[in-house]
């Protein structure tokens, strides 16, 4: 299993639209990728509270590529982003790793 961490930089003030779009759209759509989160957090302390970070779990690099190239190309998806942005962009940046858990990881 290979981990991907995303931390999603927003534009100032725009954290709640990034939230409300992956509750009510984005993971909806992920279900119907096969694409599986490990978890999403906000930050309580640290350099921004306005950014998103979240694990994505992978069985492999070439599963990785073929789920994320299907979610990215959905028209679902482009359509649903689109709406979500009508108000003005919501993401500033984003920052992707791979990631591979140590032999003495509990996470595996």
């Amino acid at each position: 299993m290979i981990y991907e961490q995303r931390i999603y930089k927003c534009v100032p003030g725009r954290l709640p639209a990034l939230l409300n779009r992956f509750a009510t759209i984005t993971l909806k759509i992920w279900d119907k990728h096969g694409i599986k989160q490990a978890g999403f957090f906000t930050t309580l302390i640290g350099e921004s509270n306005q950014e998103l970070t979240y694990f994505l779990a992978w069985e492999s690099l070439a599963e990785r590529e073929k789920k994320w190239t299907g979610f990215m190309s959905d028209p679902v998806w482009i359509d649903a982003r689109a709406k979500s942005e009508a108000d003005g962009q919501i993401i500033a940046n984003i920052v992707s790793q791979i990631l591979a858990p140590t032999a003495f990881s509990a996470v595996k």
